[in-house]
C-alpha cells in the first residue's frame, strides 16, 4: 500500500510545466493505454466471467431438456437367493436381466420445455454480450475520468505557478509602492486556494485509479497515454434515426429482454401441455430363471413391445393455476422489454445530439482559450504598467485556466458520448476500442500535456 501511494504521488507530481524538464520525463515504454487495459478487463471483470458461467448453466439445461425427447434406454439386473422350507430346506439362486427402450412419440410438454430453455440460452448469451459492452463502457469512462483527474492537478498546479509569478511581481511593485497591500493579499489568497485544490486533485487521482483497479482486478500504477493533440474528431456516419434503428435492432440488453418474453411464452405453452395426452412407444427384453413370487423356473426369455397413451383428466386445478401464474410472469417480462426499449431509444438520441454539441464545444472552447490567453497576457502587462489592477489579472488567470478545463472536458465529453452511442447500439467490437485508442499517444516532453503546446500558447487543433 505504501509503495502504491508513493508511486501515485510521484506520478501526480508531473505537471504540464514540469514535463518540459528532461530530468523528469517518463520512459515512453512505461505508458499504458486503453487497449492494453481493455484486453485485461475482458478476462478479469467478474460481470463478464459470471455472465459466461450463466451461459454454460443455461446450455446444460437446454441439453437436458433436449435429452427428454431422445430414446431412453435402461438396463437392470438382479441376483436373488431364496430359501424355502417344507419337509426339507431348499436354497435356490436366481438371476434376472432386463433391457428397456422407450421413445416419446408425442410429448408436447417436453418439446415446449426444450424451446423454453433454448430461448433462455439465447437470453443469457445476449446478457453476456451486454455485460461485456457495459464493462467496456465503464472501462473507457473510468480511463478518461482518470485523465481528467490528472488534468485537474496539472491545471491547478500551472494556475498556482502563474498566479505565484504574478504575486511575486506584485510584491516587488508593492515594495516600490506601485501596488496596494489589498492587491497582494487577494492574489496571495488565490495562491493558497490553489494549493488546496492541488491536494484535492491528488486525492481524486488515487480515487480514479482505484475505480480502474476494481475493473481490472489489480492496481494500475503506469502513467496513461493521453489524447493526441493531432487527433481528429468527427461525427459518426449515419443519421440520428439510423443510429436509433441500429440500437433497437442490435442492443444486447434489448435482445435479452426479448428472449425472456419468448421464453415466458414457451413456459406458458409447456404448462398448457399438462392438459394434453402423451404417446410413448417402448420395447423390452428380459431373461430370468425365476417366476412369480421368486418361484424357481426354467430360464425364460421374454420380449415385449407396447404403445402407451396417457390422457390427463383432472389434476386438482394445479395445471390451470400454473398457467395463470405464468401469464403474469410473461406480462412482467413484456413490460421490462418495453422499459429497456424506451431507454435504448432515449440514450441513443441523447448521445447522438450531445456528440454534435460536443464537436461545437471543442471548437468554441479552443477559441475561448485563445482569447483568454491573450487577455491574461494583456492584463499582466497592464499590471506592470500600473494600468490594470491585481483583480483584473487574477480574473484573467482564472478565465484562462477555466477555458483550458472546458477545452479538455469538451474532448472527453465527445469521446464519452461516442462510447454511449456504441454501448446502446450493441455490437461493440475490438475495432471500436482501437479507434478510441488511436486518439491516445505518449505525451511529448516539453509540451502541455492537455493541449500539446507550451504554457501560455494557443492550441492549434483539437
Amino acid at each position: 500500500m505504501l509503495k502504491k501511494t508513493l508511486y501515485l504521488s510521484l506520478l501526480a507530481s508531473f505537471s504540464w510545466v514540469a514535463s518540459a524538464q528532461p530530468s523528469q520525463s517518463i520512459d515512453p515504454q512505461s505508458y499504458i493505454d486503453l487497449w492494453q487495459l481493455y484486453q485485461q478487463n475482458t478476462v478479469s471483470d467478474p460481470r463478464i466471467v459470471g455472465a459466461e458461467a450463466q451461459i454454460r448453466s443455461a446450455e446444460g439445461q437446454e441439453r437436458s431438456a433436449f435429452g427428454q425427447m431422445l430414446p431412453q434406454l435402461s438396463a437392470n439386473t438382479s441376483f436373488t437367493r431364496v430359501s424355502r422350507e417344507q419337509d426339507t430346506k431348499e436354497i435356490t439362486n436366481g438371476e434376472t436381466y432386463s433391457l428397456r427402450l422407450s421413445q416419446a412419440l408425442y410429448n408436447p410438454a417436453a418439446w415446449r420445455g426444450f424451446k423454453k430453455y433454448s430461448e433462455m440460452t439465447a437470453q443469457y448469451r445476449s446478457q453476456y454480450e451486454d455485460a461485456r459492452v457495459q464493462s467496456t463502457a465503464d472501462l473507457v469512462q473510468r480511463y478518461f475520468a482518470a485523465l481528467a483527474a490528472e488534468d485537474e492537478l496539472e491545471l491547478a498546479t500551472a494556475e498556482r505557478r502563474a498566479t505565484q509569478r504574478n504575486l511575486d511581481s506584485l510584491q516587488a511593485m508593492f515594495e516600490r509602492r506601485l501596488a496596494t497591500i489589498t492587491d497582494v493579499l487577494q492574489i496571495s489568497a488565490r495562491v493558497d486556494s490553489l494549493k488546496t485544490a492541488e491536494i484535492e486533485a491528488r486525492n481524486q487521482i488515487q480515487v480514479t485509479r482505484e475505480a480502474l483497479a476494481e475493473l481490472i482486478g489489480h492496481d494500475v500504477y503506469q502513467p496513461f497515454k493521453r489524447i493526441d493533440t493531432k487527433a481528429h474528431f468527427d461525427m459518426p456516419l449515419g443519421t440520428e434515426e439510423q443510429w436509433v434503428g441500429l440500437a433497437v435492432a442490435n442492443n444486447p440488453a434489448l435482445k435479452a429482454k426479448q428472449k425472456a418474453v419468448e421464453a415466458a411464452n414457451y413456459a406458458i405453452d409447456e404448462a398448457r401441455a399438462g392438459h394434453l395426452p402423451t404417446l410413448t412407444f417402448g420395447v423390452g427384453a428380459q431373461r430370468s430363471d425365476f417366476a412369480y413370487e421368486n418361484v424357481p423356473s426354467p430360464r425364460t426369455d421374454t420380449y415385449s413391445a407396447n404403445v402407451t397413451l396417457q390422457v390427463p383428466i383432472y389434476s386438482g386445478g394445479s395445471t390451470s393455476a400454473k398457467v395463470e401464474g405464468l401469464y403474469g410472469s410473461r406480462d412482467a417480462a413484456e413490460q421490462e422489454f418495453e422499459s429497456v426499449r424506451r431507454q435504448v431509444i432515449k440514450e441513443t438520441r441523447t448521445a447522438y445530439m450531445k456528440s454534435a454539441s460536443d464537436l461545437s464545444k471543442i471548437a468554441s472552447s479552443r477559441s475561448a482559450l485563445d482569447s483568454a490567453v491573450k487577455a491574461r497576457i494583456a492584463n499582466e502587462r497592464s499590471l506592470a504598467l500600473g494600468v490594470a489592477t491585481a483583480v483584473d489579472v487574477l480574473n484573467a488567470v482564472k478565465q484562462e485556466y477555466s477555458a483550458r478545463r472546458d477545452y479538455l472536458q469538451a474532448q472527453y465529453d465527445f469521446i464519452t458520448n461516442q462510447l454511449v452511442l456504441l454501448r446502446w447500439r450493441g455490437n461493440m467490437a475490438d475495432a471500436d476500442i482501437l479507434k478510441i485508442n488511436d486518439w491516445l499517444t505518449v505525451p511529448t516532453p516539453g509540451e502541455d500535456r492537455s493541449t500539446g503546446v507550451k504554457e501560455g500558447e494557443i492550441p492549434q487543433n483539437g
